[in-house]
């Protein structure tokens, strides 16, 4: 069976928009293979970059307009998408969203973008709102990408994702499990911007700044590093436990004692499971800094594949749960979100 798809992916990063067109097929019972056709980043303008950040503080009225407005946003983007590339076979849209809330213990998370709106603009089939039904039934509804590491990456020991957040995917005792291991991105472009860059290049700014022991160490204490998996972190928690403990440092600093929080994190994670192989994605994937920390630290390989991978991993993922979706399969795994049982999740329209 042979299908093609669109992904639509907005991480808490808040880069941009990534689209991609991809072929999936399913070679038995179990296998599938996928070609990542076209893929882009389209960059927020500032005008969608400061709505999405500042979303969270939106009255209910005010963000259930941005919820239409950005679903047309998304529709829009995706006609063009088609367009320009002359797209004819489509059976499907996946769309992420954009995270606003995360409270999976409050049983309700929000990924903005009615996937309706994009249906009214586009005339396809369209899935959206992958995560709500899995923290209905108790699961944190993250991570949702383990059931295309398990499906499409199975080669490797582990799939490490370093985005807003880091998350991590492998198999232990026979079952995928997976969870958030610390915020990355999220945190680091944070204090980047306070040096006026998107984004610390290359973890030049961290490696120019000092480690500050003790927040260092306040930091790694965090309770959440000390709760078993599967468990899953939101822009709340940064808000509330990581930035007011690093914004008294300067951004240098900050950013250098972050960067050896994430990569001990990281790293204690792949020692402790005896992770061997492990593919690295993601934007945080660029950051050479940040990657020979987590070296330096663990004995484990990181593979970073090539770039349509690192940027897109995500964005096929969710076209690939779509696909699913269409077909009535599973895509949600309980083993990576702690939902009682393997589910098909996400609203068809």
């Amino acid at each position: 069976m042979n299908f093609s798809a669109i992904g639509l992916m907005s991480g808490t990063s808040l880069d941009g928009l990534d689209i991609c067109y991809a072929s999936f097929e399913k070679k038995n019972n179990a296998d599938w293979s996928f070609k990542l056709l076209i893929a882009e980043t389209l960059l927020y303008d500032s005008f969608w970059e400061n709505k999405l950040r500042n979303a969270m503080a939106l009255s209910a009225e005010q963000l259930c307009a941005l919820h239409s407005e950005y679903g047309f946003y998304l529709g829009q983007m995706v006609k063009s998408f088609i367009d320009q590339n002359q797209l004819t076979k489509i059976d499907v849209i996946a769309s992420h969203g954009h995270t606003v809330f995360h409270q999976p213990q409050n049983k309700f998370t929000l990924q903005i973008g009615d996937g309706r709106a994009i249906k009214i603009l586009n005339s396809l089939p369209v899935v959206y709102d992958f995560r709500s039904q899995d923290v209905l039934m108790g699961g944190n509804g993250a991570p949702l990408v383990p059931i295309g590491d398990q499906l499409l990456f199975s080669e490797y020991d582990a799939c490490l994702n370093l985005g807003g957040f880091s998350n991590i995917s492998f198999i232990h005792q026979g079952k995928r499990i997976a969870f958030d291991i610390c915020p990355v991105n999220m945190v680091m472009n944070y204090f980047a911007e306070k040096k006026g860059e998107k984004f610390d290049k290359d973890g030049q700014l961290a490696a120019a700044g000092t480690v500050n022991q003790e927040t260092l160490e306040t930091l790694n204490n965090l309770k959440f590093y000390q709760q078993a998996a599967p468990k899953s972190l939101g822009a709340e928690w940064v808000i509330t436990e990581i930035l007011p403990k690093l914004s008294p440092l300067n951004p240098e600093d900050a950013l250098a004692t972050f960067t050896a929080h994430v990569a001990e994190q990281i790293a204690k994670v792949l020692t402790r499971f005896g992770l061997k192989n492990t593919l690295v994605t993601g934007g945080g994937a660029y950051n050479k800094n940040l990657i020979e920390e987590i070296q330096k630290l663990c004995n484990t390989t990181l593979v970073i594949p090539s770039a349509e991978i690192v940027n897109f991993k995500e964005a096929l993922v969710f076209a690939l749960m779509g696909v699913l979706r269409i077909n009535g399969e599973n895509n949600v795994l309980s083993t990576a979100t702690g939902s009682p049982e393997n589910h098909c999740s996400g609203m068809l329209v």
